[in-house]
């Protein structure tokens, strides 16, 4: 099985073909082919390249499947005998891409 480790926004997923992954929102329509350059391993079976920070000449082509939401956390906020609460929640956004293809640049 074939496979990269790829950092986008300071974070690192596997990158495997045809599974989905959710990346940190950044601008794009749906349906957008991206390259993503920042490959810092590829490994095929036994064989692995490390980069040394990346790997040279090999690029991930992904697709832009929708843009989603993450689920809803809840900050609360309490100091006792001091009447103090505070609820707030947030949800972060998130770009859920496609894996395509993992090329080097021997293919």
């Amino acid at each position: 099985m074939k496979y990269a480790i790829v950092e986008d926004g300071g974070k690192q997923y596997k990158a495997v073909v045809g599974a989905l992954i959710d990346v940190d929102h950044f601008d794009s329509n749906v349906g957008e082919e991206i390259d993503l350059e920042r490959v810092l391993l590829v490994a095929d079976g036994d064989a692995a390249e490390i980069g040394t920070p990346f790997v040279a000449g090999v690029k991930v082509q992904a697709t832009v499947v929708a843009q989603v939401k993450g689920p809803k956390i809840v900050v609360f906020k309490y100091k006792p005998k001091k009447r103090y609460r505070v609820k707030t929640g947030h949800r972060q956004q998130y770009t859920r891409l496609r894996i395509d293809a993992i090329e080097t640049a021997k293919e």
